[in-house]
């Protein structure tokens, strides 16, 4: 309940901004992820180590310009990914589980560009969540949780024309505490019952496109 009332703020407070946006961008995403380690070890008998795999990465979101360099967003990033881990359940165990990477995302975005330049540079920081589901494959129980997550991105809009534009970006994005505790990795259920924690940090470098729905991108 608190995940999806957390969401429905997030929806309320980006709709409200269109009363004050000079126009809406529809963002496209793809990113390739890069591999990110997590581990911990408390004992003999409690522990795990292992990859979040990294690889492909979609996803979309809609921006309002409130201001002509600044822009707010909603977006939706996925990706469906491994991760194999050991770790200890009655002797040492391992499992590739199916992980699903779901980001839901309000951020800000600051441009940057030059009078008659078709080159748009950018950054920006995002807070959200992210929605986790881990299957595993040795007893085909599956399991989900929503963690908060956040991020930052920097990258370049390269305007084709008035209305098109091809996104370069770079982004880091992190979801708090979000291996061990409550989404547990094992064989006992979808998780073994370890009681430590990890932090996921996922680096990814991509690109994409841009449609400015409103006026003309300014130049």
């Amino acid at each position: 309940m608190k995940s999806k009332s957390s969401l429905l703020a997030i929806i309320i407070s980006i709709t409200a901004t269109t009363a004050f946006a000079q126009n809406i961008r529809l963002n496209a995403y793809t990113a390739g992820v890069f591999n990110d380690k997590v581990d911990s070890y408390y004992d003999n008998s409690n522990y795990y180590n292992g990859t979040i795999e990294g690889g492909f990465q979609w996803g979309a979101g809609l921006e309002f310009m409130v201001r002509k360099n600044y822009g707010v967003e909603l977006s939706y990033l996925r990706q469906d990914t491994k991760a194999p881990m050991n770790y200890y359940n009655n002797g040492i165990k391992f499992t590739n589980f199916d992980l699903g990477v779901n980001y839901v995302m309000l951020g800000g975005t600051r441009y940057f560009r030059n009078t008659g330049s078709k080159v748009e540079g950018f950054g920006g920081m995002m807070l959200g969540a992210d929605i986790l589901s881990i299957k595993n494959p040795d007893n085909g129980k599956t399991t989900s949780k929503t963690f908060f997550a956040w991020g930052i991105k920097g990258g370049a809009n390269i305007w084709v024309s008035e209305k098109v534009g091809i996104k370069l970006q770079a982004q880091l994005l992190s979801a708090v505490q979000s291996v061990g505790g409550g989404f547990y990795f094992g064989t006992g259920g979808a998780g073994a019952g370890l009681s430590s924690y990890s932090t996921m940090y996922q680096f990814g470098l991509g690109g994409g496109l841009v449609f400015n729905l409103g006026t003309t991108a300014k130049k």
